[in-house]
């Protein structure tokens, strides 16, 4: 029997206000992650990673990619914030990539999404955030970054928003080794057997983060992030 994938995305501003230690941050922070994860059998089994970048355009730089032959891209700051762009392929890549329960077999785990931006959108984003935030493609937290950027904004797509305050080469190691505790804490999680004999445990829970209020009901697996960091405050 094949292992349930546990897909994750990262959503990646990388406009012109990025460029410096910010962008060499971001790209440094995601080099540490696969190396955090690669070190950690639960997550090699079952994690698989996507980035997806978003300035003038979007793009998927690295399509979901298992973590043994993920290669870490190297990726350029500069032009607007497509915010809207990248919702928009979001979506694309998960309908197209996400393997789908069907009668015969379980699909993959409901995908983990970060995504953090420093800035405002430059592109139409409201319609795009209405879509996700409906349709729930995954247990998704927004991280806005600097002074700069609206943490309302990021609301639109998702309650789980997340503030990071000053754009240091140090506060995006921490958020970055915050993304790999909570990748691993979840490869753990749905890859441990369940407890006999509690009742099995409905799918596809939204994470939770310490302070945040309760998710919205929904069909739940229990899953739960740590606490973020320091330098990372939760946006209510």
């Amino acid at each position: 029997m094949s292992v349930r994938r546990l897909p994750v995305y990262i959503l990646a501003d990388c406009s012109g206000s990025m460029n410096g230690a910010p962008i060499e941050s971001v790209k440094s922070g995601i080099r540490s992650l696969h190396s955090e994860l690669m070190g950690d059998p639960s997550a090699v089994e079952c994690a698989y990673l996507s980035v997806i970048t978003f300035d003038a355009n979007a793009q998927q730089v690295v399509p979901l990619t298992e973590l043994t032959s993920f290669v870490p891209p190297d990726i350029r700051a500069g032009g607007t914030t497509s915010f809207g762009a990248a919702l928009k392929l979001l979506m694309d890549c998960v309908d197209r990539e996400v393997q789908k329960t069907t009668p015969e077999k379980k699909g993959d785990w409901k995908p983990l999404i970060f995504i953090f931006t420093d800035g405002e959108p430059t592109d139409d984003w409201e319609a795009h955030a209405a879509t996700v935030k409906q349709r729930r493609p995954g247990n998704l937290i927004a991280v806005a970054c600097g002074e700069k950027a609206d943490p309302d904004v990021l609301k639109h797509c998702t309650e789980t928003v997340l503030v990071m305050k000053e754009m240091t080469p140090d506060a995006f190691k921490q958020f970055f080794k915050w993304v790999s505790a909570s990748i691993k804490q979840t490869s753990q999680k749905i890859g441990a057997p369940a407890p006999s004999p509690a009742p099995t445990p409905a799918p596809d829970a939204m994470p939770t983060v310490p302070g945040m209020p309760p998710p919205p009901p929904a069909p739940m697996e229990g899953i739960s992030l740590p606490p973020p960091p320091p330098q990372i405050v939760i946006h209510v």
